[in-house]
């Protein structure tokens, strides 16, 4: 598979997409007033499968309670007799977060609001349908749509959907998708090779001892003691572990024991996450985490129980299919608006995908001049720069397109 350009297929869609982005910007703005947590998006499920009819695009049947998959079957004979599917992604669910925006459009749902853009990444997509699905006579193979549920809450959608034969059934030859990032100036994009979104696991310990009076702790096993002590001994493991060229993120983040300036506590929990970028020094990292808060927790005669709940794995961005994705954005947006981007320690369930299908995911730029600091993905007050769905709906419809015309 090979990206053709083409000028003037390029210029078709740029005026496509800038025709209808009003419409596009409504649909975001429609999510956005009625956002729904990970795996209760029925609302936005039922928007996408209307619109897709809407436009003649039949969604496939159901393989999660929410979310939908459908198809955009081309027309054209492809050149090489190999007819080839291309897919497209988009998650589509919110965060437990209260708006406190000022604009028109602001979350109706208490407590809950899309500050990581999947509105964006949604209408982006429905767009893209828009686009492809009106020059379907010249696609000369298919168009998966993914529009995917619980991109926030482990464990993701994208697993459930790929173990209930997502990929299987489709086989695609490629797949792509894009986030939102204000750092990222509005039409623009940035994109990286190979590991490019960090592993993500979440740390739980309990520190067991035996409490009693504070004025006689030589008669306790101060469990807070232990506790300081080993997120000290662990903060070594990244610089100790880790080589130095290798990316890796080791955080306490929460410490609860104790109610009392005169007890020592009984019992201490902690909380963190660990991040990485390649599955061997996670595995290793896994191991030196057990195996130093045993033995200071043995050292303070405490317990200590430990839980990691793997999450989502490293992001690897084929570098293939991140090359022909560069070309085709060069082409649509112009060789200035490409950028490369710097690994990230976020993490995404779009990882599940790449592990199985080559493909890409980047950064689709939502900043503007002026934004004001608290425009930050998972902020209360992220506020994208509506214009980039212009970008966003024309990018995917020509990366699509030239894919299948390869």
């Amino acid at each position: 598979m090979q990206v053709v350009p083409s000028s003037s297929l390029a210029a078709r869609i740029r005026q496509a997409a800038r025709d209808i982005q009003p419409e596009v910007v409504e649909l975001r703005r429609e999510i956005h007033r009625h956002p729904e947590l990970s795996y209760q998006e029925f609302r936005t499920t039922a928007l996408i499968r209307e619109y897709l009819v809407g436009l003649g695009i039949d969604p496939e049947p159901q393989l999660l309670e929410t979310g939908v998959v459908a198809l955009i079957r081309g027309n054209a004979a492809p050149a090489s007799g190999e007819r080839r599917t291309v897919a497209l992604r988009a998650d589509i669910d919110a965060l437990p977060v209260q708006e406190e925006n000022s604009h028109g459009f602001c979350s109706m749902e208490g407590g809950c609001m899309h500050a990581c853009g999947h509105d964006m990444h949604s209408a982006m997509l429905l767009g893209a349908a828009k686009v492809l699905s009106g020059i379907r006579d010249e696609l000369a193979g298919d168009v998966l749509l993914i529009f995917q549920p619980a991109e926030e809450k482990d464990p993701g959608g994208a697993k459930p959907l790929i173990d209930a034969g997502l990929l299987d059934t489709y086989r695609p030859s490629a797949i792509f998708a894009q986030h939102c990032f204000p750092s990222v100036p509005t039409g623009s994009v940035a994109m990286s090779k190979g590991s490019f979104m960090a592993a993500a696991d979440e740390l739980y310990i309990t520190i067991t001892g035996q409490g009693g009076h504070a004025s006689a702790p030589h008669r306790t096993r101060d469990p807070i003691v232990a506790s300081a002590h080993i997120v000290t001994a662990l903060q070594h493991l990244v610089s100790r572990v880790a080589p130095p060229h290798e990316s890796a993120v080791l955080s306490i983040c929460s410490i609860n024991g104790g109610n009392a300036t005169n007890v020592i506590p009984g019992k201490v929990s902690m909380m963190g996450t660990m991040r990485t970028m390649n599955e061997e020094l996670r595995a290793r990292l896994h191991d030196r985490f057990r195996r130093t808060i045993m033995q200071v927790a043995d050292a303070f005669d405490v317990e200590a129980e430990i839980e990691i709940r793997t999450g989502y794995p490293v992001l690897y961005n084929d570098p293939e299919k991140t090359d022909l994705a560069w070309e085709a954005a060069k082409a649509y947006l112009g060789e200035g608006r490409v950028l490369h981007s710097e690994p990230l320690m976020t993490a995404e369930d779009f990882a599940y995908y790449l592990q199985q299908c080559p493909g890409t995911f980047w950064q689709i730029g939502t900043g503007r001049e002026g934004m004001p600091p608290g425009n930050n993905l998972h902020s209360p007050t992220f506020d994208p720069d509506e214009s980039s769905l212009e970008t966003g709906v024309g990018l995917m419809s020509y990366l699509a397109a030239s894919c299948l015309a390869g």
